[in-house]
């Protein structure tokens, strides 16, 4: 996987663009997450649904209270040496294109014809402009390959369609899936090129990454659990030796894993989860079932069990349009220990209509939030209950 040659320039250039963003959207609207956002909290084997709030998983937030979203955002200037906060976005699949064999008039590919890049995350692109970190599950490839593995269903993207993600503030990808082969290595290397030359780091299989974000150092790995299952525990333990031979501050478990259209975890997602936590996470996201599953806390830190399809152009009727954005805050001291958590889910629709996907994900208000709300939080005291 190519990595970029200078990467104090790449960190420099990706968080004055982040910062222009974060001014030009407080000039136009404040935060619409705040009145769409639900949230979970999982408190002795009981999930319970709050709105507008961020859940604090530490001590540390009995002392201070809420004051909203704009205690998550700090000044560009932090250092090291003094306390900060970060903050990070999470979503599920990406996949940016549709397989040859799918009508084209209603795929993906048609959409951006039609509307551009910018299209596809508008109604997300405020939460991502106004988080430090955004991650998503790039599923699929951008290539100009034409051969295709011998699979049912194979999916790729022109590579110019990167701009989806550019244009919304989307800085990291996870790439260990079951679709990021889909036209051979080639494939994959071109999309991992593509995503890396455009401002996107990307980690994944062997591959771990680390970026600074205001004077925080975050380690991320990507784990493709599909073929292998408890087998991926040596990997999981190297990846995190990896991460903290490069002095991370934060380490960022993504697993996909599950099988599809199963809404509570497998007992290996439980131990691979759970093991990526003792051997030193900080956060566990996963994703690959096409739906949500519910949340849990280990010793503390969450795990975000499946966030379900995003920006998904491989199904224009998903059996579940349900989706969320999972964010999680830390709070680190001026040695950047981390004193404390919070999370949060924003609920979502993968499409703005109801009855059928047009690839643009939208946060959910009033009612509609609600039932995805109760949806989470029921498949999460499933996980309880298991």
């Amino acid at each position: 996987m190519l990595k970029c040659e200078n990467e104090k320039q790449w960190e420099k250039l990706n968080q004055r663009r982040k910062k222009i963003r974060r001014q030009r959207h407080r000039i136009q609207t404040r935060c619409r997450m705040m009145a769409v956002a639900g949230i979970i909290l999982l408190t002795a084997g009981t999930v319970k649904l709050g709105m507008e709030a961020f859940i604090g998983n530490t001590e540390s937030q009995k002392k201070k209270p809420n004051d909203g979203m704009e205690s998550v955002i700090e000044s560009e200037t932090d250092t090291a040496g003094e306390p900060a906060e970060i903050l990070l976005s999470f979503t599920g699949d990406c996949i940016l294109g549709t397989d040859e064999f799918f009508a084209w008039d209603t795929g993906l590919p048609a959409y951006y014809n039609l509307y551009g890049p910018e299209y596809f995350l508008k109604n997300v692109r405020s939460i991502f402009e106004e988080d430090d970190l955004t991650i998503v599950n790039m599923e699929g490839t951008l290539t100009e390959e034409t051969t295709r593995v011998d699979k049912q269903f194979a999916f790729k993207g022109d590579p110019e369609y990167v701009k989806i993600l550019t244009s919304s503030s989307v800085e990291a990808a996870n790439v260990a899936n079951n679709h990021s082969h889909d036209y051979g290595e080639k494939s994959f290397q071109d999309t991992a090129q593509t995503l890396e030359e455009n401002g996107i780091k990307t980690f994944g299989y062997d591959d771990v990454a680390v970026l600074e974000v205001k004077g925080i150092r975050v380690g991320m790995f990507g784990i493709y659990e599909l073929d292998d299952h408890l087998e991926r525990i040596p990997q999981v333990k190297q990846d995190i030796a990896k991460l903290k031979d490069q002095n991370v501050d934060i380490i960022v478990a993504v697993f996909h894993w599950s099988n599809e259209l199963v809404t509570v975890p497998d007992e290996n997602q439980v131990t691979l989860a759970h093991l990526a936590i003792d051997e030193g996470a900080d956060v566990v996201v996963g994703h690959h079932p096409h739906v949500v599953q519910g949340i849990d806390e280990y010793k503390g830190k969450m795990i975000a069990y499946s966030l379900g399809n995003f920006c998904f152009g491989g199904n224009t009727h998903p059996t579940e349009m349900d989706t969320f954005i999972f964010q999680q805050k830390f709070i680190l001291d001026g040695k950047r220990n981390i004193t404390g958590s919070e999370y949060k889910v924003i609920p979502c629709r993968v499409s703005s209509e109801t009855t059928y996907n047009n690839y643009q994900p939208t946060p959910l208000a009033g009612e509609e939030a609600k039932e995805t709300m109760d949806k989470i939080e029921e498949r999460s005291q499933e996980i309880n209950n298991g």
